[in-house]
């Protein structure tokens, strides 16, 4: 609510600066050329999205996410302890973090909502678990092994090598989510003391 407030704002301003200026033209046409170009940038990512989410499946139905779960399974149960006896929650936790390092974060929700609801606790509804805030940071930090989306709109804006970002993804998100985690252990430890 409190955003369309903030572009509702902006644009009134906006247009109350052009009229003011006599810019009402450039603004117009600004108008314009903004909507053709997040036309084809949405299309452009649009394209990449239908291939990784098609990878992603792919990936399930070949039985790779079991495979990834079962490497991922010491890492997992060490985040997420109660996933140990709940094998949906150990697939859509799978699921979600393989969606994450192609970089797709958009497939990434349904799957990361559905561990959500795997880990929240029945007998405090409302309040988060310490292990769904850490499944929150990890989302969030998002560890990114082909950035699909970013790949996507840099080369949707013309990039002439739009995954030349890679080293770059690679150090910071893996950086983020390390210290995400790290603090969501802290935190939670520092709850439970207080």
């Amino acid at each position: 609510m409190l955003m369309s407030w903030i572009w509702t704002g902006l644009v009134g301003v906006s247009i109350l600066c052009a009229a003011v200026l006599g810019k009402g033209h450039d603004l117009a046409s600004a108008i314009v050329e903004g909507a053709q170009n997040g036309v084809s940038v949405a299309v452009s990512i649009a394209g990449a999205i239908c291939l990784w989410t098609g990878v992603g499946k792919l990936m399930e139905r070949a039985g790779l996410t079991r495979l990834l779960s079962r490497l991922l399974s010491p890492v997992l149960l060490r985040l997420f302890p109660s996933a140990g006896g709940d094998a949906s929650a150990r697939h859509y936790l799978t699921a979600n973090i393989c969606a994450n390092l192609l970089g797709l974060g958009n497939a990434a929700t349904p799957m990361g909502i559905q561990a959500a609801k795997r880990l929240a606790d029945p007998k405090r509804p409302g309040i988060a678990t310490d292990e769904l805030c850490r499944l929150v940071v990890l989302n969030t930090a998002s560890i990114q092994l082909i950035p699909a989306n970013v790949a996507a709109v840099r080369a949707g804006l013309g990039a002439a090598a739009p995954f030349d970002i890679l080293p770059a993804v690679w150090v910071t998100s893996l950086s983020s989510a390390v210290l995400g985690v790290l603090a969501a252990f802290i935190m939670g430890a520092m709850r439970k003391d207080g």
